[in-house]
């Protein structure tokens, strides 16, 4: 036993996992989702993008006229109280206008404007679709959609009409332009003689206030000697404001001293390790210290192993351990004694900087008392001028437009029928419906693919669960007989062979073991394969020379007698029942029955059926022939009751060293198998990695990487 422990990895090295890049899915894996529910999602995509075409078809025509309303860019603004100005001067205007045009009393003068002609040209429509016997609608309701639209960064407004006529749709977008015109010349005019007067009066006033404000300003300024004020206050300012930072910088350095002399001093009364404080932790000398420690602690372990305490190579590697340790506490001294000068040196800092500070707040305090006067006589004269010239400037301007009245706005663009209607646009419903259609395919297969969680491909294996894929197996199915379970024994040249060897290879890549050892082959669900799959692996080692050993575990439903054309009276359960016996050669021992099939190769069955096995399985004496079995052979490969049914696999787990995991194409759940996988690795096995069982040619080419069918043919047929 001692023998063959040492040849077992660490437990903590055999769950450690690999440093591998993440599988991610490729636009190959989202081809293949969508292909694998092509039958599903298509007819829902052309059944919802048909009824969307149909619906959209199905729409009344509709035209659309437009015409299209300048305003006259302002040159002048006037703003002042009593003042109208009817010019646009921002975006906020031409809102204005637009919500005027949708206003009741434009639409009333739209509609009491029509002539019974043009009546009869905005119904017949409306009436050509009415039910007979009923009263033609009002004119007011038969102006169809209405739209007022500013156009973006210019003085103009688009007014649209969508109505069932085309004629009609002009003729309605037309008066409402015509109307519009009338309605602001009837609101503008007559109204800016009394702003004149006003302005007038209210002229003469802040003249005479600006002057009083301004000889107030230039008396004040003579009195305190004041040429440039503002200059001298921005360079006092700027440099209180550094100081202060300077200040703010200092006091931060000082409570960072503090707060780690705090915890020195701290560690030091608790006799702590000071080492654990990262500002001492993180000078470079200790970190070195600290790394050629941790080097010469790891050495002095690994002879451990080999020497005694006076052995002279132990005695050196402790010598330097302590040498190193010396120069730590040494330098944690020395940063001890840079935080002490650290901390003084900021204090003194602190302080110059604190005078500093009160000199130039006394300097600022100074000039801001003769700024608080000063800028208030200043502000009283700037805005008493800047009053009385707006006020004369705004008086020329009135003075200047007094008597225009009209609105500066004019018809840019009439309004035309357009007999192309512009709904039902056939190519537009068409593209719509291609594109619903398109969306509608995607994720109704996404959504399946979302919603069917069974595990089908290598992104599954790799990246959803997180173990390797060691290989795909093709469907066997249609091989007769129980040859495909001695395929690899047999040297046949199919492209099964070359697949469970290509297993064989990934599990020598992925084991961390020297041999001997024990394999288990397990699956989530009953009919995985995970017989077939331990048959030929077992087949593989033997093939490459390894004395193998296939353990049939199996003991509620035990197959591997039946496909190898063996006698089930002699195994597992007849072993146990005749007292579990170690003694002598287990090959030969009588109540196992192990047959050898080939020359490297022997099965051993399980000796009939139990309907209870755990209390065997859990038994010393199970693992202790497991061990035994192991001074025999190179590789035992036990072949395990699926995880998902019984509990068996478990206690099997804990007396094998490796577990390979056996999963059928598009038959157990992912989450599952993660799940179960979880419980392996938790009960400290080492998991090599999943096999997918049962993929169709078409689907390898699909779902993986693997071409075993293409090359096996292009290989042996060129040699044939």
């Amino acid at each position: 036993m001692a023998e063959l422990s040492t040849n077992r990895a660490p437990s903590s090295m055999q769950n450690e996992p690999e440093d591998d890049a993440v599988q991610r899915r490729t636009f190959r894996d989202y081809y293949i989702i969508l292909r694998e529910r092509l039958w599903i999602a298509l007819p829902i995509a052309l059944l919802v993008a048909l009824s969307y075409g149909y619906w959209q078809a199905r729409v009344p025509k509709m035209y659309s006229a437009a015409a299209t309303l300048q305003f006259e860019k302002p040159e002048t603004v006037v703003t002042t109280q009593g003042v109208v100005d009817s010019s646009i001067r921002n975006e906020f205007d031409i809102n204005t206008y637009v919500q005027e045009m949708q206003s009741g009393r434009v639409r009333d003068m739209v509609v009491a404007s029509f002539t019974p002609d043009e009546q009869k040209v905005l119904l017949r429509t409306y009436i050509k679709n009415q039910p007979a016997g009923q009263p033609a609608p009002a004119v007011g309701n038969a102006l169809g959609s209405v739209s007022f639209s500013p156009i973006r960064n210019s003085f103009l407004i688009s007014i649209s009409v969508n109505h069932p006529d085309p004629e009609a749709a002009a003729i309605i977008a037309n008066r409402y332009v015509e109307k519009f015109m009338d309605y602001k010349a009837q609101t503008v005019g007559g109204q800016n003689e009394y702003a004149v007067n006003y302005l007038q009066e209210r002229a003469s006033v802040l003249e005479k206030e600006s002057q009083d404000a301004e000889q107030a300003l230039e008396n004040y300024m003579k009195e305190k000697n004041l040429v440039s004020l503002d200059a001298s206050l921005n360079l006092v300012a700027d440099a209180l404001r550094s100081v202060q930072a300077s200040k703010t910088s200092a006091e931060l350095d000082e409570l960072n001293a503090e707060s780690v002399a705090r915890q020195i001093a701290e560690y030091q009364a608790k006799n702590r390790d000071l080492l654990e404080i990262d500002w001492i932790a993180r000078r470079p000398a200790i970190t070195s210290l600290r790394a050629q420690l941790s080097i010469l602690q790891q050495q002095r372990a690994a002879l451990s192993d080999r020497y005694l305490e006076k052995h002279p190579k132990m005695i050196d590697v402790n010598g330097k351990i302590q040498t190193v340790q010396d120069q730590l506490a040494a330098e944690t001294r020395q940063a001890i004694a840079d935080l002490q000068t650290t901390l003084s040196a900021a204090r003194d800092r602190l302080k110059a900087l604190d005078a500093q500070v009160q000199a130039e707040t006394k300097k600022e305090l100074e000039l801001r008392a003769l700024t608080v006067d000063y800028n208030n006589l200043k502000t009283k004269a700037d805005v008493a001028h800047s009053n009385y010239v707006t006020i004369l400037d705004r008086l020329n301007q009135t003075t200047t437009t007094k008597n225009i009245g009209n609105v500066p706005l004019h018809l840019l663009d009439t309004a035309t029928p357009n007999y192309s209607p512009y709904q039902p646009i056939i190519s537009k419903i068409v593209r719509t419906s291609v594109i619903y259609g398109l969306l509608v395919f995607v994720g109704v297969a996404m959504g399946l693919s979302f919603i069917d969680d069974r595990i089908k491909s290598a992104w599954d294996v790799e990246a959803f669960i997180g173990v390797n894929l060691l290989g795909i197996i093709p469907d066997l199915s249609a091989m007769k007989g129980d040859d495909k379970h001695s395929l690899v024994l047999s040297h046949q040249q199919t492209p099964g062979v070359e697949a469970f060897l290509g297993v064989y290879s990934a599990v020598k890549i992925q084991s961390k073991l020297d041999f001997p050892k024990a394999i288990l082959v397990t699956s989530t669900i009953p009919g995985e394969g995970k017989t077939l799959v331990s048959s030929n692996l077992a087949g593989g080692f033997a093939r490459h020379g390894k004395k193998t050993l296939l353990v049939d575990c199996d003991l509620r439903r035990p197959m591997l007698h039946r496909h190898f054309k063996q006698q089930n009276s002699l195994g597992l359960i007849t072993w146990f029942e005749s007292g579990a016996s170690l003694e002598g050669e287990l090959a030969t021992n009588p109540n196992l029955g192990i047959t050898k099939l080939s020359e490297n190769f022997s099965i051993l069955t399980s000796g009939g059926r139990s309907k209870s096995p755990t209390s065997m399985l859990e038994q010393p004496a199970f693992g202790q022939l497991i061990e035994k079995l192991k001074r025999e052979y190179d590789v035992i490969v036990v072949d395990s009751p699926p995880m998902g049914a019984v509990t068996d696999a478990l206690l099997i787990a804990e007396r094998t060293d490796e577990v390979i995991y056996v999963c059928r194409f598009n038959r157990a759940y992912r989450k599952h198998i993660k799940l179960y996988i979880r419980a392996l690795l938790n009960g400290k096995n080492s998991v090599l990695g999943i096999v997918l069982n049962g993929l169709s040619p078409r689907r390898i080419e699909y779902y993986s990487n693997y071409r075993y069918y293409r090359s096996y043919k292009k290989y042996y047929g060129s040699q044939s």
